[in-house]
């Protein structure tokens, strides 16, 4: 069995360890708030722990073919990509158009930083 190469390996482990930390960020909004800071605190941390576990290893890959900055701004928009499903499925807030101008405005970080 072949391993995937570097950036499908990369990106496929960030948008596992983005779902972990997007939880970890803003889902005790919704399900810690009657708690207390510090409740919500431990759990984001243990919840944390597992982006972490992705992200180390994603990141480790994907600079042995990416610079720092390419690999930067594919989290990025990896990060809005599974953000607004959460903000709209988890969360249930409506849709809003500037979530496709935010994801424009990405489109073309990634232009600007892998152009030659």
């Amino acid at each position: 069995m072949h391993a995937l190469p570097a950036v499908p390996t990369t990106i496929l482990l960030l948008a596992a360890s983005n779902v972990f930390m997007t939880f970890a960020w803003y889902a005790h909004l919704k399900n810690l708030s009657g708690r207390a800071w510090y409740v919500a605190a431990l759990v984001s941390w243990g919840i944390a722990l597992f982006e972490y576990l992705l992200q180390v290893p994603a990141n480790r890959i994907g600079h042995t073919v990416l610079t720092l900055p390419q690999l930067k701004i594919v989290q990025e928009v990896i990060s809005l990509a599974v953000f607004v499903p959460f903000v709209l499925l988890y969360m249930r807030q409506p849709l809003k158009l500037n979530y496709l101008w935010a994801s424009i405005c990405m489109l073309g970080a990634v232009y600007f930083m892998f152009r030659k």
